[in-house]
């Protein structure tokens, strides 16, 4: 198979990454293009000469944001999205905002990252019944959907499984959901900047994602997707002065709830975030998110076909046409992953161990000699233990 070429551009001066670095860790966290860097430098610039003198135009970029924003997942309206601190913050947004009566069941998988699962667990003491999917055979909808009855609220998954690397099938609950009035909460951190991604086709009424991994920008800033008919369903826990609809009006005694989802943004926003990542989706949407989801599947095949042939390793990750993205999961069939790891990490391949394996997850940029180069690695590491 041929690894996807990319321009010399993307390469050369959006990432100058280290060369001894093989960085395959855009799961966890990813590096900062050079766009976003500069973009840092020039807010922290002029924040030092000139204070808040230009914060107008501060304004005017977190617009700008908010409708790369739209572009990227397909939401109805700027007034869709709230700006948040990350993925956590918006699922407790949702579970603390829902008006839940004992009996009352929420249906999520077992394959969920910590903050998807314990947010739920904490509703325990309102009665609330947590139901576990079973993921880990060839039919994980179905499981979820089996799990399903009169008294399920909401059904929360995440889009791409963070250690399987399992995409999925969202339309299928989507529907499956809409047609039996169940909530459907999508944390899709593993999806959006790596793959397509539409939260109208699949009738979701909450998304959210971290700006850290596939998008390219910093800790500290997540989007919220709400669907407007379901905005009025979760009751406000935080209030302040950025929550509100004449929220620049600061000398009004009276005040009301703001109609878009800014409701859930209850203070002053992250500048110097909102910068950053305004930066880095202005890299992913100039590109094209096709175009972005090709290359990088092109890269996610070339592994998986290696590991297919393999003899020393074993892939976890399901191959599967359209269920998968950019997470490649595997193990070796006689070592320890945490031994595998070590030596990896010794040969400058930046990844991590998950689900009990090592996992691999490049970006659509991740240059091609780089792919091969790790591959070369695998084949001559010699792992005890």
């Amino acid at each position: 198979m041929k690894l996807y070429a990319m321009s010399d551009l993307i390469l050369d001066k959006e990432f100058p990454l280290n060369k001894d670095l093989i960085h395959l860790n855009h799961a966890a966290v990813a590096p900062l293009p050079q766009r976003t860097t500069n973009a840092i430098i020039q807010f922290a610039q002029e924040n030092t000469r000139q204070g808040s003198l230009n914060y107008s135009v501060w304004m005017e970029t977190e617009k700008e944001l908010r409708n790369k924003l739209v572009k990227l997942i397909n939401a109805g309206s700027v007034d869709d999205i709230a700006l948040l601190k990350n993925t956590s913050e918006a699922l407790s947004v949702v579970a603390y905002g829902l008006d839940w009566h004992s009996g009352d069941n929420i249906v999520i998988s077992n394959q969920e990252f910590p903050s998807n699962r314990i947010v739920w667990e904490s509703l325990a003491n309102k009665g609330v019944e947590l139901r576990i999917a079973n993921f880990n055979d060839k039919s994980p909808e179905d499981n979820i959907i089996k799990l399903c009855d009169k008294h399920t609220r909401l059904v929360a998954v995440s889009s791409i499984q963070y250690a399987s690397g399992y995409r999925t099938d969202l339309h299928k609950l989507g529907e499956y959901c809409r047609n039996n009035d169940i909530l459907f909460c999508v944390d899709a951190i593993q999806s959006v900047g790596a793959v397509t991604f539409d939260v109208q086709s699949i009738g979701a009424d909450f998304v959210m994602a971290d700006g850290h991994k596939w998008m390219l920008g910093p800790e500290g800033l997540a989007f919220f997707y709400c669907h407007p008919n379901s905005r009025d369903k979760l009751k406000l826990n935080q209030f302040g002065w950025h929550m509100t609809e004449d929220y620049l009006n600061f000398d009004a005694q009276n005040w009301e709830i703001a109609a878009s989802n800014r409701r859930f943004e209850c203070g002053s926003p992250n500048m110097l975030g909102i910068h950053a990542l305004n930066a880095s989706l202005s890299l992913l949407l100039e590109y094209g998110m096709d175009n972005v989801e090709d290359a990088l599947l092109h890269k996610v095949d070339f592994f998986m076909d290696y590991i297919k042939q393999s003899k020393n390793y074993e892939l976890l990750t399901q191959a599967k046409p359209n269920h998968y993205g950019g997470i490649v999961t595997f193990k070796h069939t006689k070592s320890d992953a945490n031994v595998l790891y070590n030596q990896l990490s010794n040969q400058g391949i930046l990844c991590a161990t998950r689900g009990g394996g090592i996992r691999f997850s490049p970006h659509f940029y991740t240059p091609s000699e780089n792919i091969k180069r790790s591959i070369d690695i695998l084949d001559r590491i010699e792992v005890k233990g």
